[in-house]
């Protein structure tokens, strides 16, 4: 499959000349693709340097050494910045940092407005990208009045109405409660099924990742896994060797196959984890029936 993003050998570090330290290296000869149309998650704990590489993917940050591509422009042309972020939108953690308006409409069509779109067409984008996070009946109302979880949508389609091949998500649902997270998460699993856009998402959820077409999991500055979400979660002991957890389905799997039952190795969801339960079961009571 095209590659919307390539990172080829990169290498970061932080610098702390304030602390009159040496700087604070965070990957160092790294290799990393997003494929066009894929929902990539990336999972690490605090440090791991998942949030410092997703600000490579639009230019928020330029590497030291080695080169990131987007779409085939090198992220250090200065004058293609506008290219870049027009392919590559970024969605934050806190919701309220990117909303500026003060009615939901305009606010998504803030920055539509600041690149010169024609105003029949800004209208056409917001309605589209609103509906797209299913937020249409909501375009009159003040933001401050909306819940984390539909501020958060907010924010998603001003980034859809810029139309960009891919959106990069750094925690956006960190702050949310159970309902906004679920709305999150369906409103981004829509936009690569129903709209073809790329989506790259940061989370410390396991549940969120679970999502995913693909997990890659960070550690020190280093990718030491890179697969589908079953085949990742597979892992267990490894994953807690470096600080991270799994989903439930698969922690309750895992410690049935530890006491020797005979449960699949790479179940992440409840219901694939009932499935082999009921499995177990009618086993258990076909053995019974011939006894």
């Amino acid at each position: 499959m095209e590659a919307i993003i390539t990172c080829q050998d990169i290498s970061f570090s932080y610098a702390r000349p304030e602390l009159r330290e040496p700087p604070v290296p965070v990957f160092h000869n790294l290799d990393f693709t997003v494929e066009r149309g894929g929902f990539v998650a990336i999972l690490g704990h605090n440090g791991s340097g998942k949030s410092t590489l997703a600000k490579h993917f639009n230019a928020i940050l330029l590497p030291e050494g080695g080169t990131v591509y987007v779409n085939g422009i090198d992220t250090r042309e200065e004058d293609r910045l506008l290219d870049i972020r027009s392919h590559v939108g970024m969605v934050f953690q806190n919701p309220d940092n990117q909303i500026v308006a003060t009615v939901v409409e305009e606010d998504v069509a803030f920055a539509l407005e600041n690149m010169g779109v024609p105003p029949e067409e800004i209208r056409k984008r917001v309605e589209e990208a609103l509906d797209a996070v299913n937020m249409m009946e909501y375009r009159s109302h003040a933001p401050h009045q909306l819940s984390g979880g539909q501020k958060q949508r907010v924010a998603i389609a001003g980034v859809i109405a810029m139309r960009p091949d891919c959106i990069v998500l750094d925690e956006p649902t960190a702050m949310l409660d159970p309902r906004g997270r679920q709305e999150v998460m369906r409103t981004l699993k829509g936009l690569g099924k129903y709209y073809g856009i790329t989506v790259v998402l940061i989370t410390h959820f396991m549940d969120e990742a679970a999502k995913a077409d693909r997990v890659v999991v960070m550690d020190d500055g280093k990718i030491i896994l890179d697969d589908a979400p079953g085949e990742v979660f597979s892992h267990v002991e490894r994953l807690k060797s470096v600080g991270l957890d799994v989903p439930q389905a698969t922690e309750l799997a895992h410690e049935l196959r530890l006491a020797g039952f005979d449960i699949p190795g790479n179940i992440i969801t409840e219901a694939q984890c009932v499935e082999a339960l009921q499995g177990l079961l009618d086993q258990s009571n076909a053995g019974k029936d011939r006894e």
